[in-house]
Formats: C-alpha cells, structure tokens, sequence
C-alpha cells in the first residue's frame, strides 16, 4: 500500500510525512504557516519536485490564517516559498499559478480567500491526474520480468500522486507483471536506499539496494531493462537536472546499451531555460556529506562540495515520459517547448 503522506487537515492545515526520519519514524506534522511550509521544504521534510510544487500551493492558502485576504501577504507568501529550493521548475510554476490566482481574483472583485484555496486544489488534483498518466506512458516499456534502475525518490512520496519515475512500475506491478527495481541509495541524503526502498516495499515491489558506485557494474552484468529517473527541470533543449548521481548512472548506461528515461510532468518542462548549463543548481551544507546518521565520516580539515543536483545532458536520454506520452528529445515540441 502506498503511504498517505500528505493531505489537507478539515480546517486547512496542512499534514504532512517529516521524510527525513525515514525509514526508522513514521511521523506526521501539521503545519499552520507559512513559516513552517517554508522550513519543511528547505529541510526536506516534504520533497521532491511536484510535491514541492503542490505543498507550497497550500502553504500559500495558510497565510489566509493569519488575517484577511490581503493581496499583499499573500503574494508575499508566494515570494518566500519561491525561494526556499532554486532548482525544482515546479516551484516557481506553481508560484505563478498562486499569484496570478491572487490577480484575477482582486481585479475582478471575486472572492481572494476562495481563488486561492482552489488554485491550490486544482495543482494537487492535476498532479495526481499527470502521476497516473506517467504511469500508463511508462508502463508499455517494461515487459514482464522488467527490472528497473533508478536513483533518488521519484515515487510516490515525492509527488502529490503515485510518483513519476515509479508510476511504470506501480501500473506494472498492478498488472502483476513482476517488475523488480534496483535502486541506487543516493549519497549524501540516501533519498533512494532510505525512500525508494521503504516505499517500494510498502507497495509490495521487489526492490534491490546499491551504493551509488556500484551502478556501472550492475548495468554492466546485464538484466536491467531500462533506467527511470524523475527530474526537477528539464530544459528547452531536452537536459535534465536531477538529483545528483544522475548524470553517472546515464553515462553508465549509455555505455552498456540500456535505455534511460526521465520521467516528469509537463510543469517540470520549464522552456524559459534553454540548456543545461543554464539551469541553476542548488549547493547544500557540506554537512550533509560529512555525517551520515549523525556520525562523521570525513577529515574535519577536509573541504566539502555538495550540490544537490546534476545534468543530464539530452543525448544521453532515450525517451520522455510525460503526461502526454512518450515523447523523444526532438518532439518536445509537442509540449510547447
């Protein structure tokens, strides 16, 4: 079963899964501010791109706690929650739906409180509706018996529906078509062997564990079919930025000949950034690479470089599974790109 890891409480807070205790606590927060939105998304209690996307929809609906509909405050929630992660396209997409909410409503005379609460329902519903789509897209590539690579979190937990590189193999496994995923932990917050594997297993998915070094020997030994990862901003020429380690495990197996799909909604399609290179990637604290589970694991003296993302360039991508299809690098177009 898929884990109920966020939802709207009955007087509109927001409940949310805190994902950096997993696996070992299952802990739910509710969160009634804009404040607290902001912190769970740059601590990564709540992540992924389309879920950051979706929850800071509702936290811009808790400033409407703190007084009146004031335009002002509210776009001002806007502002901070746009700025608590840079690389997720998702986030500012989603900002924009939430200010020009704000817009129409004030201009026309409508009623502020009201647009705003359900542009934030329209982005969660819509993004359900993109997870499924994903789902059927990817799922005619996995045969049965498919054995899927990934890295990071790209499931369920990191959406506001069943996932988007996960979608193929949960549609699949619905189908009991016995797809297994292998799945890369993902240095330095280990969103793959501490997310993917928790969630895969409350699924019922076979799921096998890698370090993120032993990627190449895998696909090297054979028996995986493809390799599904989601991304945070896919641009205009079709580079994606994803979670770091990415960027590997495609060389890897562009190397060995197997297939390696990305997986997005179109919101994650940003085609204001025209390549790669322009993409801005987030740099995290160096302690994150330093501790693992509280324990140090470097030299103190040692210098740290941790940025969160990398790019994959769009030669390396067999294929796009979107909400519109299966799609490959020259018909993005098809997406308004």
């Amino acid at each position: 079963m898929l884990p109920t890891h966020f939802g709207v409480t009955p007087d509109g807070a927001l409940r949310i899964l805190d994902q950096t205790l997993l696996p070992g606590e299952e802990r739910y927060l509710t969160l009634t501010t804009v404040d607290e939105v902001a912190e769970a998304i740059s601590v990564l209690r709540v992540r992924g791109a389309p879920l950051i996307g979706v929850s800071a929809a509702y936290g811009v609906t808790l400033a409407l706690r703190e007084g009146p509909a004031d335009p002002a405050r509210l776009l001002a929630a806007c502002d901070q929650l746009e700025a608590t992660r840079p690389t997720a396209v998702n986030l500012p997409w989603a900002m924009g739906r939430m200010r020009a909410a704000v817009h129409a409503a004030a201009q026309q005379g409508r009623d502020v409180a009201q647009a705003v609460r359900a542009e934030a329902e329209a982005i969660w519903a819509e993004d359900r509706g993109m997870c499924e789509a994903i789902g059927a897209a990817g799922a005619v590539l996995l045969p049965p018996g498919a054995t899927v690579m990934t890295i990071c979190n790209a499931g369920a937990l990191a959406t506001g529906g069943m996932g988007t590189a996960l979608a193929p193999v949960y549609v699949a496994h619905a189908r009991h078509q016995g797809v297994s995923v292998v799945a890369c932990e993902t240095r330095p917050l280990l969103q793959g062997s501490r997310l993917t594997a928790w969630e895969l297993t409350r699924g019922g998915v076979p799921v096998t564990v890698i370090t993120d070094g032993m990627a190449a020997s895998r696909l090297r030994r054979g028996g995986v079919t493809c390799v599904i990862v989601g991304a945070d901003r896919i641009a205009l020429n079709g580079d994606t930025a994803n979670k770091i380690g990415t960027y590997a495990v495609a060389l890897a197996a562009h190397a060995h000949g197997v297939p390696f799909y990305v997986a997005a909604p179109r919101s994650t399609f940003d085609p204001a950034t025209p390549d790669g290179p322009a993409i801005p990637i987030e740099e995290r604290r160096a302690e994150e690479v330093r501790k693992i589970g509280g324990t140090q694991v470097d030299a103190p003296a040692a210098a740290v470089w941790n940025p969160a993302f990398d790019v994959t360039p769009h030669q390396l991508i067999t294929g796009y599974i979107t909400d519109a299809g299966l799609l490959r690098a020259g018909e993005l177009s098809r997406l308004g790109m």
